[in-house]
């Protein structure tokens, strides 16, 4: 497998090494390991909050998708952003886009204010924007995510990126919605990636994970790794191997998804109760030919609509919906809906009159036939 593809790689979940020849990677559960005679570690590990074996191939797997140099798991994508943030000192800068994951956006809001992070806010489609932040005042990170949930604002990553360097910052770009199999920050200049493995990485409902890949070793990066250390948000060895596993159908799984997802934004721009289709795949969308530029293969398999009548008819419809599940999430083999605004309670930026779509893999005639169900039916 020497010179075979990241995609058959993947596919494979690594190269072969046990001695007993397993297909499927194993798991290994152990929390300490054993010191030889003179005190070193032969096996290379001590403890598995530090270092442990379940992580080797899978964050091998990672940085190889991503094309970086190195790559850390996490207990959810959460805690690799917050480890992101606790490499932050006291007095530098962080500059992120208004739209993005609401979880995220607020513990950034929160952490930057307890821990003395200065904090600034660009609009993601808007370089103009991004760049008058920048040039404010210097600043370590610059926080990309593309396209941004829910209302998939596209930023050019490479343009992003060069302006954070010009500037003297770093740049992360969360790829979770595109995942590896659409796009590959790195390449376009980003410094590193962060990924809510939960999502399209793993793909199956049934783990919540995170990850971090970095273009190269660095100081800022080791500060990364020593806030995984010993803030200890480890990933535990089943749920390493869970993402091992929903790793090796990755690309066939969102390339579905994508699919179905162009067709259903294609098709939902018949209904006259829907004013708005935010879809990257769309040429009506403001972020297309950047999406175009910077995503192959397909346009992720997330998408929103907003409604004229406003948000009682978007929830009506989300509660009418019967193969597309109400429950929160995405990037999963099954297709979700969530009315956003009201999950993410006071304080909410997303529009009232949004629903929000993860297009999963089944037949999009059946998902269309719910859709038209749901829109249709007088609510």
């Amino acid at each position: 497998m020497k010179n075979a593809s990241t995609e058959t790689w993947v596919v494979h979940g690594g190269e072969i090494t046990q001695a007993t020849r397993d297909l499927a990677p194993p798991i290994h559960p152990a929390s300490t390991f054993e010191r030889a005679a003179d005190g070193t570690y032969p096996g290379k590990h001590m403890y598995s909050r530090i270092s442990t074996p379940a992580y080797e191939q899978l964050e091998d797997l990672l940085r190889r998708l991503e094309g970086g140099a190195d790559a850390q798991v996490f207990a959810s994508g959460m805690a690799a952003g917050s480890a992101i943030l606790q490499a932050l000192r006291a007095g530098e800068r962080l500059v992120v886009p208004r739209a993005m994951y609401w979880g995220m956006r607020n513990w950034i809001v929160h952490f930057a204010s307890a821990f003395g992070i200065g904090l600034a806010f660009y609009a993601n489609d808007d370089l103009n924007d991004l760049e008058a932040q920048l040039a404010k005042k210097p600043a370590k990170l610059l926080w990309i995510e593309t396209p941004a949930n829910p209302t998939w604002d596209v930023t050019d990553i490479q343009a992003a990126s060069e302006l954070a360097h010009h500037y003297g910052a770093l740049a992360l770009v969360d790829s979770t919605i595109a995942s590896p199999a659409l796009s590959r920050p790195l390449s376009l200049g980003a410094d590193f990636v962060l990924h809510s493995a939960t999502k399209y990485m793993n793909g199956h409902s049934d783990l919540v994970a995170g990850a971090l890949i970095a273009k190269e070793d660095s100081d800022f990066w080791q500060r990364v790794r020593f806030a995984r250390t010993h803030a200890g948000s480890v990933l535990g060895a089943f749920e390493a191997w869970l993402l091992t596993r929903g790793l090796r159908t990755l690309f066939i799984r969102v390339r579905t998804a994508s699919s179905n997802a162009l067709r259903i934004a294609r098709e939902l721009g018949r209904y006259s109760g829907i004013s708005h289709v935010l879809y990257p795949g769309l040429p009506s969308h403001p972020g297309h030919g950047v999406a175009l530029k910077q995503m192959e293969g397909g346009f992720g398999g997330m998408l929103s609509v907003r409604f004229r009548v406003g948000e009682k008819k978007a929830r009506d419809v989300a509660a009418r919906l019967k193969i597309f599940k109400r429950a929160t999430s995405l990037g999963s083999v099954e297709s979700l809906v969530e009315h956003r605004a009201s999950i993410e309670g006071p304080g909410t930026l997303c529009p009232g009159d949004l629903l929000r779509f993860s297009v999963g893999i089944e037949p999009v005639d059946d998902l269309l036939m719910d859709i038209d169900q749901a829109i249709e039916a007088r609510c």
